[in-house]
């Protein structure tokens, strides 16, 4: 099974969702609103069919953007000059008088 696959099968979107309820949909590291199941072995094309990998709680982690982001790129990749307002567009911070 590809990657793409396992990731929307049944088995995955149960575990995944299992998973998260479980740590109350809290970011495992910074206790902030989770966003994805992150699997702390990465699956490779050696063991994609590896439930031991693939669908262990053991090697899953509930994590925020941020907390996801700092692991696979070593750092925060969102802005913080800017946010989303009421209507969901993309506005300036206004930075505090110096």
């Amino acid at each position: 099974m590809a990657r793409r696959d396992f990731y929307s099968s049944s088995e995955w979107i149960r575990c995944r969702d299992a998973y998260a309820a479980s740590v109350l949909y809290l970011c495992e590291r910074c206790k902030q609103p989770g966003y994805i199941v992150h699997h702390k072995i990465r699956i490779t094309n050696e063991n994609e069919n590896d439930p031991e990998v693939t669908l262990n709680w053991n090697n899953l982690e509930f994590l925020c953007l941020e907390c996801h982001n700092r692991e696979h790129f070593g750092k925060e990749i969102t802005r913080k000059d800017v946010k989303f307002d009421e209507k969901g567009q993309l506005i300036a911070i206004k930075s505090p008088p110096i």
